[in-house]
């Protein structure tokens, strides 16, 4: 056969299209005013531009362990205003999302569950200054002697590698763990590598750009990196991202034994951690804080239907946010009076009186004609679909009389329906056709109290 090439497709990104992923931020202007449409958010303005003061302290630390209720009706972006929150505060910000049914486990307390998803959101970064060998390696020499119990089999004693960087050159002798530990990682000459002096952990960065081994193939799937500046022997500051949740587990693994003490004695591993474990933790994190070797993120812990938390997880976030470490609470509810789960006591929002007392509530109302077609317009944009006006217009007065959930769940639906039709744009038939095969709550409704006699109760 004669040689063919062929092009092979290249990986599609992730395209999956969710509810809020077209929401990039709060859309508010330089002043904290929000517009009436960016950043995928549309409406809600008086919602958007206190949630825009919320991230505003919490980025410059003066929110740390209050409490934020979100309250409103269905569909009126609740959880796209947490979402917007999110993703103005950025990378280095711990976010949480939850529901309120996530509580309720046999196997974990729903205190400790709040406790672990509250600490997911405290975000510690850790700056340390370590002695560390940097460089490219231009020599490597392996020394080998006999295996302790087979004679006959040869393991690596030791090593002599030769570092390089831009200002020098040095030679170092190295033990057996240094060089096992480079035998296992693959270094090699032109192979760029960190060595703690301390500790003597080997840590490999890649290959460098100046070597030869770097430059021997068109295509590798290896690292390139600059080879090191400055001496060899240096100090070195390294930082860490990590949460105290994190911090929870480590603590818990050094006291414990972790999973070989669990191995070995046949020690079950604790799903729940004790409080002196925490207070240990958030002891030392305290300690490094004030030394300045660390710096704390709190983050947002945004608990969505909120309503079904009882009487006990309430109890709970109102002592836990009085915390040194706490993070920022967002409890969302789209209940008007309702019952505390778990008592007969009617409340606004189904929250208890004093929890109410410690928070600010965000309000959100429901969407005017004008910002459901807009919302429709971002929607159809965001699945890659094309509408007609008609179809927009009709589209948009079902969102504003019926709902906005159900309008942009018939969206996608009609561009389903459009296209198995042979058509690529939306059109007023398909907005009627699908709008028939399917109902809404209130026609669902209606439709059982029509079959009610036929259908059994509980």
């Amino acid at each position: 056969m004669s040689g063919i090439i062929r092009e092979l497709p290249t990986a599609a990104r992730f395209e999956r299209v969710g509810a809020h992923t077209h929401i990039r931020g709060l859309g508010l202007d330089e002043k904290g005013r929000a517009v009436k449409i960016k950043d995928g958010m549309v409406g809600q303005e008086r919602a958007r531009e206190a949630a825009g003061l919320v991230v505003k302290m919490i980025k410059e630390g003066k929110l740390a362990g209050r409490l934020i209720i979100l309250a409103g009706p269905p569909g009126t972006g609740k959880t796209a205003i947490a979402v917007a929150i999110a993703r103005e505060l950025g990378l280095n910000v711990p976010f949480i999302e939850m529901s309120g049914a996530e509580v309720y486990s046999t196997e974990r307390k729903k205190t400790e569950i709040l406790m672990e998803a509250m600490r997911k959101c405290i975000g510690v970064e850790i700056h340390e200054m370590r002695e560390i060998y940097e460089g490219e390696i231009t020599k490597l020499e392996l020394r080998t002697a006999p295996h302790p119990y087979n004679p006959y089999q040869r393991v690596v004693d030791s090593a002599k590698i030769t570092l390089k960087t831009t200002e020098e050159e040095r030679t170092l002798e190295v033990g057996e763990e240094i060089a096992v530990q480079l035998v296992q990682m693959g270094a090699r000459e032109g192979t760029v590598i960190q060595i703690d002096a301390e500790t003597g952990r080997v840590s490999v960065l890649g290959l460098s750009q100046e070597s030869s081994l770097a430059k021997q193939y068109e295509v590798d799937t290896k690292a390139k990196v600059p080879r090191p500046q400055g001496k060899v022997r240096k100090e070195k500051e390294f930082v860490y991202y990590v949460t105290l949740a994190d911090l929870d587990k480590l603590a818990a693994r050094r006291r414990g034994g972790g999973l070989l003490f669990s191995l070995l004695l046949g020690a079950p591993e604790e799903k729940e951690l004790s409080p002196e474990i925490r207070m240990e933790v958030d002891r030392q994190v305290k300690e490094m804080v004030d030394q300045g070797k660390a710096f704390l993120h709190p983050g947002v812990l945004f608990i969505d239907d909120a309503h079904l938390l009882d009487l006990e997880c309430f109890s709970f976030i109102s002592r836990a946010i009085e915390s040194e470490l706490a993070p920022i609470v967002i409890l969302a509810t789209n209940r008007g009076f309702a019952r505390i789960r778990g008592t007969d006591v009617e409340a606004p929002l189904g929250f208890p009186p004093d929890l109410l007392d410690r928070a600010i509530i965000i309000g959100t109302e429901t969407y005017d004609e004008e910002s459901v077609r807009e919302i429709l317009k971002i929607r159809a944009v965001e699945e890659d679909v094309e509408i007609g006006e008609e179809a927009l217009k009709k589209l948009t007065k079902i969102g504003a009389e019926r709902s906005l959930r159900y309008a942009v769940q018939l969206l996608s639906i009609a561009a389903e329906h459009a296209k198995s039709s042979g058509r690529s744009k939306i059109t007023s038939e398909d907005v009627d056709r699908v709008d028939y095969l399917f109902m809404d709550v209130s026609e669902a409704v209606q439709h059982l109290k029509k079959y009610e006699e036929l259908m059994m109760k509980h």
